[in-house]
């Protein structure tokens, strides 16, 4: 059963048209990584469903209920939280007032929620009072989408999960979020690192606000005019990695 179900989406910034009429569906229980290039439509297309951006046209559903009008934090409640690109979190703060803020849609399982997160992350359960302005990237990152699981979503948007990190790091990141969809959230993760599809059920790829690929991650490896010009060189070493299959990544 699909989960979440975009349908002739078309966003745009002022008079720029950004996407171009996109279609795509995820289904429930499943990760799907977003590929493409700066500038390709990636991020917009997460804020729209994250309610950060409004619609031009088309129609976003969630657990088939339409979407795509409701506010920001109508959003949030349905059960849909993002891990925004360039991790935002509050530097003033400690860890632990950064997770608690998180939470605002559920505080009466705050506590539960946290202690999940700090499952997840230990070591920001072992720094839990410093301040998230002191952080690594990589920690800063495992904050933001620690922040974003304390609403307790049922759909998890990650942008640039990677962005900055080593690549041990990356690693890291995509196994803990690997983690969190086998215990039941669905992920949608964007991404310009073609090792998130080691940890994907689905491949989406976009250039200039459409999709141009939308399938297997094992398939991807036999689309050479993909690889040629959105993913260039790094995407023939990454095919000779067997995408892990359900279950196993």
């Amino acid at each position: 059963m699909s989960l979440l179900e975009v349908e002739e989406l078309r966003v745009g910034y002022g008079a720029l048209p950004v996407l171009h009429g996109i279609n795509f569906a995820i289904e429930e229980g499943t990760t799907a990584v977003l590929l493409g290039l700066n500038g390709a439509g990636k991020t917009t297309t997460v804020n729209t469903i994250a309610g950060l951006l409004h619609a031009w046209s088309g129609e976003i559903r969630f657990g088939g209920r339409p979407v795509t009008r409701l506010s920001t934090d109508e959003i949030v409640r349905a059960g849909i939280s993002l891990s925004m690109e360039g991790r935002h979190v509050f530097p003033g703060l400690s860890i632990r007032d950064n997770l608690e803020l998180g939470a605002w849609t559920s505080r009466d399982r705050m506590p539960e929620t946290m202690e999940r997160v700090f499952t997840y992350f230990p070591r920001l359960e072992e720094r839990a009072g410093q301040l998230a302005g002191t952080l690594s990237g990589g920690e800063q990152q495992m904050l933001a989408i620690g922040r974003a699981l304390m609403a307790r979503p049922r759909l998890l948007l990650v942008d640039e999960a990677s962005l900055g990190l080593s690549p041990l790091m990356a690693e890291t990141v995509f196994e803990v979020v690997g983690q969190i969809n086998r215990d039941g959230t669905t992920v949608l993760l964007v991404e310009q690192n073609v090792g998130a599809l080691e940890y994907a059920d689905q491949a989406l790829v976009m250039e200039k606000g459409t999709l141009t690929f939308d399938g297997l991650p094992e398939r991807l490896a036999d689309e050479s005019h993909l690889e040629e010009i959105y993913l260039g060189d790094v995407a023939e070493s990454a095919s000779t990695k067997r995408p892990a299959t359900k279950g196993t990544r």
